[in-house]
């Protein structure tokens, strides 16, 4: 497949979950990518996995320097981005009565902030690129419908959402050849959601086939639709919100 030949990607939050599938994904439709993850060895681990297609870099996405390094390592060693995939987060357990602001300021740190400095690096680097690029926002189903275990998460997420919007009609605006979207997963499959602080349990969910009555995505189900949204077959679709639920926002379990 070649969907995304010729072109260069940053997945960030890649050593593992939704970025290690997207970072795979891209790979084996031609993209040449730079797996990026606050842990280093991890991201190794997924572009040696990759092959020669692949590069991998430390980076925490709340250091703005880190994300200037990661723009320029990446335009010198693979050549200039044209897709920018903005996945790195993490969850903290809370309510309104029980979050505390530390953990409040944490999470919209990373999840937040982050994606505010990748999608700001981005359009600074990309906005002269000589073909269509994308960024690529990861969101949440809780954006839409709220999540009151997670308070911090979903305001983050909620937040990354309009921030989508407003980065794409400013791209739009200014003529640069740069779409944004902003993609809204219900429970995936990932570590992060099999981790006891959001308990999911059950069998690992199939990469093909239908999903049972009430189980996760797969990784490969955010993947697939990130490998549309980067590739140049979307050039009309920009400050778009994609669920990814299974019809959970309508029908919720």
């Amino acid at each position: 497949m070649d969907r995304l030949n010729g072109k260069i990607a940053i997945v960030t939050g890649a050593g593992s979950g939704l970025g290690k599938a997207i970072g795979e994904t891209f790979a084996s439709e031609g993209a040449k990518v730079m797996v990026t993850d606050v842990n280093s060895e991890s991201a190794k681990m997924v572009a040696d996995n990759i092959g020669a297609n692949a590069m991998a870099m430390h980076q925490d996405v709340v250091d703005p320097d880190g994300w200037q390094d990661v723009f320029e390592v990446t335009a010198k060693a693979l050549g200039a981005p044209h897709i920018l995939v903005n996945n790195a987060g993490l969850v903290i357990p809370a309510t309104i009565e029980d979050c505390t602001l530390e953990q409040f300021r944490l999470t919209h740190n990373v999840m937040l902030e982050g994606v505010f400095l990748g999608c700001q690096t981005a359009v600074r680097a990309m906005k002269t690129n000589d073909q269509p690029s994308a960024i690529i926002n990861m969101s949440s189903m809780a954006a839409l419908q709220g999540y009151s275990p997670f308070l911090a998460y979903a305001a983050a997420k909620g937040g990354v959402r309009s921030l989508t919007k407003s980065v794409a009609l400013h791209c739009k605006e200014q003529n640069y050849p740069i779409r944004c979207n902003s993609l809204h997963p219900a429970g995936i499959d990932t570590p992060m959601v099999r981790q006891a602080a959001v308990g999911a349990d059950g069998e690992p969910t199939p990469a093909t086939g239908m999903i049972p009555l009430g189980g996760l995505g797969h990784p490969n189900d955010v993947a697939e639709l990130c490998v549309y949204l980067a590739s140049d077959a979307s050039r009309f679709m920009t400050a778009g919100e994609y669920p990814v639920e299974n019809g959970t926002l309508y029908q919720p379990s």
